[in-house]
């Protein structure tokens, strides 16, 4: 299998390029302005403007005319009709191939932000057989290997020892922060200490801008 570049972009964004050809992973209203802009596919995991943002998609789709998007139907109903043909709904179960990338969709729902607070839908997305995981606002478990997990570090719907265990059930051979735009640099050190010690995996984090090879 060809190497993958990951880029992290700020917040939940993540850039994937191989052959040539990148995949954007949820370019939100945290990540920058142009997060999505030459891109050839983009994936949203769900609605929630931190994750989706209609102004960064129309950017991306502009500047590519070959673009397409994939997402759920809460999303994909708010911008199919400016792009008719080039947005694809997806759910829980369903595979396709976005820019010469695999994907398998994975889980439902958005995790519980309060009992008060209607849960959304949210799906997750595996990328070449388990090479990225990428599970959106949810602490999806994939039913095969994952050898790089994006994990949501810090969201008004976790905490730590969830994080920490979830890492502990998934068992990526890395896992790279993201969802970090809420934790403070003061805060930085002790969750990588206490997820790097407990979480049983390399816990990585990379700054916006930078990359990996994976």
């Amino acid at each position: 299998m060809a190497g993958m570049k990951l880029t992290k972009k700020s917040h939940a964004c993540v850039r994937l390029e191989k052959d040539g050809r990148t995949l954007v992973i949820d370019p939100g209203g945290f990540s920058e302005a142009d997060a999505a802009v030459g891109a050839d596919a983009v994936l949203v995991t769900h609605e929630h403007p931190d994750h989706f943002d209609e102004g960064r998609l129309r950017a991306a789709l502009e500047a590519n005319p070959a673009a397409e998007i994939w997402t759920l139907k809460s999303v994909a109903e708010q911008i199919a009709a400016a792009f008719p043909g080039r947005v694809h709904t997806v759910g829980h179960g369903d595979t396709f191939t976005a820019a010469g990338f695999d994907v398998q969709v994975h889980g439902e729902l958005h995790a519980v932000i309060h009992p008060d607070i209607p849960r959304i839908t949210n799906v997750g997305y595996l990328i070449d057989d388990g090479t990225v995981f990428h599970p959106g606002d949810a602490l999806t478990v994939p039913d095969r290997a994952v050898q790089t997990l994006m994990l949501p570090v810090m969201a008004p719907w976790n905490k730590i020892s969830e994080v920490i265990d979830y890492v502990r059930e998934v068992r990526p051979q890395r896992a790279y922060d993201v969802h970090d735009a809420l934790l403070t640099d003061l805060a930085r050190p002790i969750y990588d200490r206490q997820i790097g010690t407990l979480g049983g995996t390399d816990h990585l984090r990379l700054t916006p801008g930078a990359s990996a090879e994976l």
